[in-house]
């Protein structure tokens, strides 16, 4: 498995598809998710014509861990710009799921120069706000500025939304096979993971999104057990160059659940 060293000497690993020469998609998984979580992306996008890279983010599948003060949002999209750096990727779509995506709005604040290297940006069910406030609803489920630094304490609680059972088996297989979790029993959480979740709870990305000179498709999923699907066009809503789009009877796990429809979508931006 290929690796990049990143500028706070961790190893980060990559898988890689396609050919080099080709324009470039890079696929970025959630919390908890390794690269091998795109294995429904990765053949419809390298046979239309496309180089294919997933990326384990610190922390992730086959990563390194790195130091302590590593933990953050900030750091994560430090690892994306190194990633862009390393393999000297231009004209590069940057495609992130759940907190993978708002690492690419963690990069492109912390270094603005860095979309010079991005073509476009592609998210999927990821609300750019997850605190509930008089000013953003779209975020996620009943955490608000009474339990703001409780709420993600233990790890991601239940809202109750769309429970699993009601995804019904195809989407369930779906989820277990990409994830390669075991079935049944209760994700754990290291004191890493906790404290990653926390900054990624409490950031707020809405200004970035307005400030990105990039097109960008929001992908929300109308059965997210997290939040609203109006999160994608209400993001969409702070920027001109971008777009929205809802897939029906999808999860938050939205290129997993319904991975063809999901296909379809990006499929069509990436042609615009």
């Amino acid at each position: 498995m290929p690796s990049i060293t990143s500028s706070d000497d961790v190893d980060l690993h990559y898988l890689e598809w396609g050919d080099p020469s080709a324009r470039t998609v890079v696929l970025i998984a959630g919390f908890k998710a390794a690269a091998t979580s795109w294995r429904y992306q990765v053949k419809p996008l390298e046979r239309a014509g496309l180089r294919v890279i997933a990326f384990d983010r610190r922390g992730h599948g086959r990563s390194g861990v790195g130091p302590a003060d590593g933990h953050t949002m900030r750091r994560h999209g430090a690892d994306i710009r190194d990633l862009l750096e390393s393999l000297d990727l231009h004209d590069a779509t940057l495609v992130g799921q759940s907190m993978g995506a708002n690492s690419i709005w963690a990069m492109l604040r912390a270094t603005p120069d860095a979309a010079a290297r991005v073509r476009d940006v592609v998210t999927v069910d990821q609300t750019p706000k997850m605190l509930n406030d008089d000013d953003w609803a779209h975020g996620f489920y009943d955490y608000d500025a009474t339990n703001r630094d409780t709420f993600f304490a233990t790890g991601i609680p239940d809202p109750g939304r769309f429970p699993a059972k009601a995804k019904g088996l195809v989407r369930i297989a779906r989820i277990l096979r990409a994830m390669e979790l075991p079935k049944g029993g209760k994700p754990t959480f290291t004191a890493a993971e906790l404290e990653l979740l926390h900054d990624h709870a409490i950031a707020d990305w809405r200004s970035t999104i307005a400030a990105t000179s990039v097109p960008t498709l929001f992908v929300a999923g109308a059965e997210s057990e997290f939040w609203p699907s109006a999160h994608a066009a209400a993001s969409a809503a702070l920027n001109s160059l971008a777009s929205s789009t809802v897939i029906a009877h999808d999860g938050h796990a939205a290129n997993i659940e319904q991975p063809a429809r999901f296909n379809d979508e990006l499929l069509a931006f990436l042609a615009r």
